[in-house]
């Protein structure tokens, strides 16, 4: 455990040279993988006989390399990927954050704002490879869900449904996918906003598709039928929070319903994924895992009553809320 940072930043720049893409059609050498990365050969091999050690990669006979089942994972093309993810979280800002862990430790405070002197959004905001490289990471943490969230709560009673904050639509589209009769509302930032569309455009649901930009610290679009926030209030402090699932509540009207799609403390068949998430949050975002309890006192806290929640076989749930009686709204 205490060499695993060795085994992700070596994920890390096997993602970020595209090393399983190359090995997607066929077993490659080394000294054809190294003129593909410009690489230095002998090292690369160092790198790959490592992650081949750890079950990523395999060599045949002719000492050829190839893709294990974890090594596809790792391709940017295919249904689940974690390439995204891979490459975002060797990346110096990220990983210089995760240095600040003590301090955070002792203090409570956020370690990304310690260790950078800027919140981990405007920090983005500032340099948009950066941007480019949180959004694709959120697409393959979205993706690697995506299917099991649909296969276990029907969105199909919902004639629309907004994602807000839903990044490049992963999510989204996998909805639109499964349910032909929804329509959905893409939410979030201009600029992510505008990189949005070719994932709809491969599942053919693009016309099913609306585009609205805007902050869901200030409004969201009123009118659905549902409201999809994945992994977005884990970001935030319990007051941001609140604020954002009030700017939910206050479009909703008396039978939509808002959809929580986050992992739960002390729930689910994957703890160490969902303790150690809770310490990014700490370390990245500023936010938290929350308990059940806690989630309810959130949504009641902004106007909201928890419903139903819906085990989806991974390591997120999906957290139902209605707006509490119109009487008391």
């Amino acid at each position: 455990m205490a060499n695993g940072f060795q085994v992700s930043q070596a994920l890390h720049v096997a993602a970020t040279l595209g090393i399983s893409d190359l090995l997607a059609a066929d077993p490659r050498t080394a000294a054809d993988l190294a003129a593909a990365t410009s690489t230095h050969e002998p090292t690369l091999v160092r790198l790959m006989r490592a992650l081949e050690a750890v079950g990523v990669y395999e060599r045949d006979p002719a000492g050829r390399f190839r893709n294990t089942d974890l090594g596809e994972l790792m391709r940017s093309d295919v249904p689940g990927s974690m390439a995204g993810w891979m490459s975002f979280i060797g990346r110096p800002n990220h990983w210089q954050a995760w240095g600040g862990l003590l301090d955070s430790v002792r203090t409570g405070e956020n370690a990304f704002t310690a260790v950078h002197g800027t919140p981990v959004w405007e920090y983005r905001r500032q340099r948009p490879a950066e941007q480019e490289a949180f959004d694709k990471a959120m697409t393959s943490n979205s993706s690697s869900v995506a299917k099991a969230v649909v296969g276990a709560y029907d969105f199909g009673r919902s004639a629309s449904v907004v994602d807000v904050g839903g990044g490049v639509g992963a999510l989204l589209a996998a909805v639109l996918e499964r349910y032909p009769s929804v329509h959905g509302v893409l939410y979030d930032q201009p600029d992510v906003i505008a990189a949005a569309g070719p994932l709809f455009e491969r599942a053919g649901v693009d016309d099913r598709l609306e585009k609205v930009a805007g902050s869901f610290f200030e409004s969201v679009p009123a009118g659905a039928d549902a409201y999809v926030l994945k992994a977005i209030i884990h970001d935030w402090p319990d007051a941001e929070s609140i604020d954002i699932l009030r700017r939910c509540q206050e479009v909703m009207h008396d039978d939509a319903v808002l959809l929580l799609v986050e992992q739960i403390l002390g729930a689910g068949a994957d703890p160490v994924t969902t303790a150690f998430s809770d310490l990014n949050m700490l370390v990245g975002p500023g936010g938290r895992e929350r308990t059940l309890d806690e989630y309810r006192d959130l949504l009641e806290t902004a106007g909201l009553r928890l419903t139903e929640v819906t085990d989806t076989g991974t390591h997120v749930f999906v957290i139902e809320a209605k707006p509490q009686q119109s009487s008391s709204r």
